[in-house]
């Protein structure tokens, strides 16, 4: 398939009438590349229904009657055949597919975050996150493997998992209600990628803003540090604003081989960037020993908050898996796609946290000097982000506007489909304007709906699974310590993130500007 995406996969097989989406169950990350973003919803039914694949999902299976299997029940995953396996990626595909899911806009905020948990505590922190993280996203594909070759499925997606495990628990009421499972799941990841949106809307306008503020005073000459004199230019909410019906037009945008190529485009532009910023960064870093080891408690949530967000890619893991070749691969690629991840994070914050120290912004790039080089990198890295906004829409899209189209007569179908694109666009406009401090934006994204999709889901879905096969109690604490951590930060996380936002606006104004 082409390389439409943060995270390319298969589609999971869908109902069988074109008009009628699948529940929510799609695959997300921080900027999920657009190969994962057809994962549910009338475009991947049209495909299925082109290519004449078997709805393998369809089937009518219920937990009762179903062959049992061990907590490491699936040893032998070559035992149903995988959809798309004949045509599907290779392992380097799949490596290259898994970094792009992982690594977007809240890597380049790791800086800042650094500062809020200290030169020591951060780091530190963000290696335990990434191992709980992979971990977790092990666990997500474990307990898949366990339900496709227990009821014999093609492919399961997170919603389906977890709807699975809940009908596998031994409590009644879960049972019941399993099929809420997939909606608080769906519901999670439209909060998620609504979320990326977002933060895009305020990434734009932040660098645009200060491109516009000094394009009098850039100059060619990237050695010197002198200070530059910003000309007035507008608020950055104006900004947003003026973005807003260029961002629509693009949302209109529904082929994916067109999404593909702006994707390609933006990937290529935000990889320049990245190794652009990586060679200032390294030069001239100045004395750490001001810097402080551990910062205040009180700012460590909103280090929570941005890391979560960045290593918030699990939703990609199980389509990547499903369209692999060989399958029995993936695991080897997730531990060392995700340790590339980890220790691009970790350098890249420290790094920036070194290289600018107290006056790290909220991301790295508005700390770029004011010269012809690195305002190309700025207008690159947002023209990257401007042409990912399409890829992340795609996801929620698919899975608001079909069934809601269906309910209109036909002849008004476009034009429904054209105005719930427009209101849904308008909502991620809005809520950037009034959240337009592009840190607290990522931090309020990653506590509300990262850490559960990321943190929180996966440990009680492995107890759901497990539990009436026999867990080890040492297994079941670890699940419940994860979790508890996940919600944990969740609360203290949105929290925290919230009193910021109840700074006064003169001083949000003074935080936002000061750097540029």
């Amino acid at each position: 398939m082409a390389d439409v995406k943060e995270p390319g996969a298969a589609e999971p097989a869908v109902p069988m009438e074109p008009r009628v989406p699948m529940e929510p169950g799609v695959p997300t990350g921080p900027d999920v590349p657009a190969d994962a973003a057809p994962s549910s919803g009338a475009m991947s039914t049209r495909r299925l229904c082109s290519e004449d694949y078997n709805d393998y999902s369809s089937t009518d299976v219920t937990p009762e009657g179903s062959p049992p299997a061990g907590i490491n029940g699936f040893t032998r995953p070559e035992s149903y055949q995988r959809f798309g396996e004949s045509n599907g990626t290779t392992w380097y595909q799949t490596l290259i597919h898994l970094l792009k899911g992982n690594i977007g806009t809240g890597l380049l905020g790791l800086p800042l975050a650094l500062k809020n948990a200290g030169i020591l505590l951060g780091p530190l922190s963000l290696l335990v996150m990434g191992v709980v993280a992979v971990h977790c996203m092990s666990i997500l594909v474990k307990c898949a493997h366990h339900f496709c070759y227990r009821f014999q499925k093609q492919f399961l997606d997170y919603g389906g998992t977890v709807m699975y495990g809940l009908e596998s628990t031994p409590v009644a009421c879960l049972r019941t209600h399993a099929i809420w499972g997939r909606r608080v799941v769906g519901l999670f990841l439209i909060l998620t990628q609504l979320g990326f949106c977002c933060v895009y809307f305020v990434f734009l306008a932040d660098n645009l803003r200060q491109v516009v503020s000094s394009a009098n005073s850039t100059t060619t000459d990237c050695q010197s540090n002198r200070t530059v004199t910003l000309t007035p230019t507008m608020d950055s909410r104006l900004y947003m604003l003026s973005l807003l019906p260029f961002v629509v037009l693009l949302s209109f945008i529904q082929n994916l081989k067109i999404l593909s190529i702006f994707s390609m485009l933006a990937n290529v532009a935000m990889l320049i960037s990245l190794v652009v910023i990586y060679q200032y960064i390294v030069r001239d870093i100045p004395d750490p020993s001001t810097l402080p080891l551990a910062a205040a408690w009180k700012t460590y949530p909103l280090f929570f908050g941005t890391a979560i967000f960045a290593f918030e890619g699990i939703g990609v893991v199980l389509p990547l898996e499903n369209k692999m070749k060989n399958p029995r691969q993936f695991p080897l690629i997730l531990y060392v796609g995700m340790t590339i991840v980890t220790i691009l994070y970790i350098s890249l914050g420290v790094l920036g946290y070194l290289r600018f120290g107290a006056a790290i912004q909220a991301s790295i790039t508005l700390n770029l000097p004011n010269c012809w080089l690195y305002q190309a990198v700025k207008l690159l890295f947002s023209f990257g982000i401007f042409f990912t906004y399409a890829v992340q829409f795609y996801v929620p899209a698919e899975i608001i506007i079909p069934p809601l189209v269906a309910r209109v007569p036909e002849r008004w179908g476009w034009l429904v489909n054209l105005l719930l694109r427009v209101v849904l666009v308008g909502i991620t406009c809005v809520l950037a304007i009034l959240i337009p401090r592009l840190d607290i934006v990522i931090s309020l994204v990653g506590s509300v709906s990262s850490s559960a999709l990321a943190l929180i889901f996966p440990p009680l879905l492995e107890i759901a699974t497990y539990y009436t096969e026999g867990m080890h109690p040492l297994l079941i604490a670890k699940d419940v310590l994860i979790s508890l951590f996940g919600f944990v930060g969740f609360v203290v996380g949105t929290y925290e993130a919230l009193v910021e936002l109840a700074t006064p606006a003169a001083v949000i104004n003074g935080t936002s500007t000061s750097g540029q």
